[in-house]
């Protein structure tokens, strides 16, 4: 995720107007983790998000069928969820957020559901479902989608555009706005789109079109990434995009999808291949099996990194779009296992940037780096944010500023080779999986050759400017 400039500098007035947050304190009560020995968990097991993600199962695949009309911002939809019960399971939960539910079937069978809080569909089936038996649950929904502004830096969910357009986008919340969906990084799955809208408008997804066909004045979409993707990086997008489609070198394709009045953007699709093939060469091969970029009319306050085709605001630049291909490794194909782990996503994606900068512009960022602490060093609010254990609320604080100093400061300590190392190795070891913020340190750890557990401790969780030897490592020393 990037955001804008002027988000950010919004962003450092209100932490410093309020302080940090904690976690939300609106929840209605505590939740058990299980209700019954049988019934799934309420929740994924993430202490900062606990009614985040449900327990009892492990989804493999997501089928999203709807239709949607932007003049009366009406969807219908219709989701097939395959996964592997992971317990006997007499009951269990699905995230979805408003809409009226039609028809919930388990395994083929009608099933009982009713709603709790205001994200949790409740379903039990009509026969126990056995520990490691396939579970297939079909869910008919139809209403007006929602968003909200809840989230600490944005509003996220189902996003309506100046053009009439829409578009579900979202950092940790989104998917639940459109389909019902285990809301959690710890259980990614492949995803599957068929999205129908009038004929003249256009939508787009994840992964790679499989079909279009018009009828009767509609036009349907099917999108299809195989790739296991976190909910919150799919997304539908809907306006009467401008589409273009070319290859990479290696045979990789393109789309991407321009709303009125961004065709400019072009310029900046235009190196998609030069962006893929520098940060190639720092993380390794390209994860994903698609390329492009949607880039939406209005001026929102973020960018996502949607799976193999990122997501842009209007004001979006280089530095966004070389941010945005860096999470295609560090986010998307290894993904945070719990949103304390944030900088696995956000520090690698940030420092991107810098590195992007020395290959390509010639910046000194040793110097770069120097200027930098002397111009901060005296502002406690920039070093009291939090990369690691940051709390519920706070944990994109410091992603885009300090998290570069940090992982500049790193790369010195342990030198380039190690660093380089790092950065492909670890990439590789977890491609399409989950991993933590204490993984990876100690992942680093084993490859070095210098003592880090008080480094990560300054930088990554403290709250002060870090001691000399630690803001000054190897070729930073004065």
């Amino acid at each position: 995720m990037t955001f804008s400039p002027q988000r950010l500098l919004l962003c450092c007035l209100a932490l410093t107007l309020t302080g940090c947050t904690g976690p939300a304190d609106d929840a209605e009560e505590p939740l058990p983790t299980v209700t019954k020995p049988f019934h799934g968990a309420v929740g994924a097991g993430d202490p900062y998000y606990p009614t985040q993600g449900n327990g009892g199962y492990d989804v493999r695949g997501y089928d999203i069928d709807i239709s949607y009309n932007p003049n009366s911002q009406h969807l219908k939809g219709e989701a097939t969820i395959t996964a592997t019960a992971t317990q006997q399971l007499s009951r269990f939960n699905l995230d979805l957020r408003g809409f009226d539910v039609k028809s919930v079937f388990v395994n083929g069978d009608r099933a009982a559901f009713t709603r709790m809080r205001e994200h949790e569909l409740v379903i039990t089936p009509a026969k126990r479902v056995e520990n490691g038996e396939e579970l297939v649950t079909r869910v008919r929904y139809s209403g007006k989608p929602t968003s909200t502004d809840e989230d600490e830096l944005a509003t996220v969910g189902w996003l309506t555009t100046s053009s009439g357009g829409s578009y579900a986008l979202g950092e940790p919340h989104s998917a639940s706005f459109w389909y019902p969906v285990n809301e959690t990084p710890r259980d990614k799955a492949t995803f599957r789109l068929s999205a129908r809208v009038p004929e003249g408008w256009v939508a787009v997804s994840i992964g790679k079109q499989k079909s279009k066909r018009t009828e009767d004045g509609w036009t349907t979409y099917t999108w299809e990434d195989t790739n296991p993707a976190a909910s919150y990086v799919t997304t539908v997008a809907i306006d009467k995009f401008t589409v273009e489609r070319s290859r990479l070198d290696d045979g990789t394709p393109v789309l991407s999808a321009y709303a009125p009045g961004q065709e400019s953007k072009r310029e900046l699709e235009a190196r998609n291949g030069e962006i893929i093939d520098f940060l190639s060469s720092k993380f390794g091969p390209y994860p994903q099996d698609t390329a492009g970029g949607i880039y939406m009319s209005d001026s929102i306050s973020f960018a996502l990194e949607t799976q193999g085709r990122p997501t842009y605001a209007s004001w979006a630049d280089l530095d966004t779009v070389v941010h945005e291909y860096a999470h295609q490794w560090y986010g998307n194909s290894v993904t945070i296992e719990s949103w304390s782990d944030m900088c696995l996503n956000e520090c690698f994606a940030s420092y991107s940037e810098w590195l992007w900068a020395e290959a390509k512009q010639g910046m000194d960022l040793d110097q770069y780096y120097l200027n930098k602490v002397d111009e901060l060093a005296g502002d406690d609010s920039f070093w009291a944010d939090k990369l690691h254990k940051m709390g519920a609320g706070n944990e994109f604080d410091g992603m885009y500023g300090k998290s570069k100093l940090a992982m500049h400061a790193l790369r010195r300590k342990v030198g380039d080779d190690v660093f380089d190392q790092v950065l492909r190795e670890w990439a590789r070891e977890h491609r399409h999986s989950n991993a933590s913020w204490p993984e990876f340190e100690r992942f680093v750890s084993d490859r070095a050759d210098v003592e880090l557990a008080e480094f990560f401790d300054v930088w990554f969780r403290g709250e002060e400017i870090p001691p000399d030897e630690h803001l000054y490592p190897g070729t930073l020393r004065p």
